[in-house]
């Protein structure tokens, strides 16, 4: 039978992305790929013997096995997808295909550790300036380093979640702190990428072979409480403000079908250090859009475009700078690159930076104003690579947010 692509699709034949999926009538989370609005169920194709040789990890709640089994074998996999559905033409039983309106999508990996860095040279200018003045804007380490925290991995959550507000303690001028909810909820407009093949502790990933530990990317919300980490954050940065929820999208889109969009990363002065200096650094051109739809709305308005290829670090030097020391990563491992800021104004990637700490506030229809997010409010990441004739893309991530 033919799947029907739309024009505009997230998902052609040059995509196929992965994900973890149940049905009401079939209950059990087990992966998949897609094409198009066709959710693709691999555990049935792989206990058909459509892969060749049966590898069982399709069965799997999650991504994990698949992840650490490594590029050879991601790269096997693909191919043989693209055989199948080449062209459209499904050559597989009806039962494996499933309307993605019938799929309930789960968080595509068991995440053990998840990293968040802080790649763009826009976004910490732009808060740098902000919160020490435009001649101290960037620290000191900025240009030598991937900044970086670890993050919440137990509060990583999928895309459709609803955010419930958080509350923690708040600064008042000439007063002891308030506990509230916070009053300045933001979103930060993030990618993140999965770690496949991890490495032994002790054993540091070299920059030039870490494209070989990445799996694939998605879209990342790491919704933040700006009052709460104002007054908590130093000495040792966010803890609260972060740890409530991280929202990703469902499909990893791989590694392979994204090589096609790889483009030279912007020129770092002074040269990193030896550790994170490989012959060429590249970044992924992934066109990236916010849209913001209040509880009165009744369409979603575009806030922010930008695009991943503005980043000043790139993911393999992230993972080398990450594991220097030894450190340990695994499969499932998440990163996120930290929000990704354009150079202009209408692409800052938080309402933090499109706002100015909210001294320009945003218009939206029927006459309402936002600095921060408001209760009732859905925010909504997407983005995509474009192709000659079609589009490489993630999807969306979506969060409401409540009381």
């Amino acid at each position: 039978m033919s799947i029907p692509i739309p024009p505009d699709s997230h998902f052609p034949i040059q995509n196929l992305p992965y994900g973890i999926f149940s049905t009401r009538d079939n209950p059990t989370p087990r992966a998949a790929t897609r094409l198009g609005d066709t959710v693709i169920d691999l555990a049935v194709l792989d206990a058909a013997g459509h892969f060749g040789k049966p590898y069982g990890f399709f069965a799997d709640a999650s991504l994990n096995r698949f992840m650490a089994a490594g590029r050879e074998i991601w790269r096997e996999i693909r191919q043989r997808l693209t055989d199948l559905l080449s062209d459209g033409q499904a050559k597989l039983p009806p039962t494996t295909l499933i309307p993605i309106h019938e799929a309930l999508m789960h968080l595509p990996a068991q995440i053990g550790d998840y990293t968040d860095f802080y790649a763009s040279r826009e976004h910490a200018t732009n808060v740098g300036i902000m919160f020490r003045g435009r001649e101290n804007a960037l620290m000191p380490n900025w240009l030598h380093l991937p900044v970086g925290y670890h993050g919440r991995a137990s509060s990583v959550v999928v895309d459709g979640a609803e955010i419930i507000r958080p509350r923690g303690q708040v600064a008042r001028k000439d007063a002891p702190p308030e506990f509230t909810a916070t009053r300045q909820l933001d979103f930060e407009l993030e990618m993140g990428f999965f770690v496949g093949p991890g490495n032994p502790l002790g054993q540091p990933i070299p920059v030039e072979t870490a494209g070989e530990h990445i799996f694939g990317m998605v879209l990342l919300n790491d919704w933040s409480a700006r009052d709460i980490q104002a007054w908590e954050y130093q000495p040792l940065g966010p803890f609260l403000a972060k740890n409530f929820a991280t929202a990703i999208s469902p499909w990893v889109v791989s590694m392979e079908a994204l090589t096609p969009f790889r483009v030279p990363g912007p020129k770092q002065d002074p040269e990193p250090l030896a550790y994170l200096k490989p012959a060429s650094v590249f970044g992924v051109d992934i066109h990236l859009e916010v849209s913001l739809q209040s509880a009165q709305m009744t369409a979603p308005q575009v806030i922010s475009r930008s695009n991943m290829k503005h980043l000043y670090w790139s993911m393999e030097q992230m993972l080398a700078h990450h594991t220097i020391t030894g450190c340990n990563l695994r499969p499932g491992d998440l990163c996120g690159t930290g929000t990704i800021s354009a150079p202009n104004e209408d692409g800052y990637g938080s309402l933090l930076e499109l706002t100015w700490r909210g001294e320009k506030p945003i218009q939206l229809p029927g006459g309402e104003m936002r600095t921060f997010l408001q209760d009732g409010d859905t925010l909504t990441l997407s983005g995509f690579c474009r192709g000659d004739g079609f589009r490489v893309g993630f999807g969306e991530v979506r969060g409401r947010v409540l009381p």
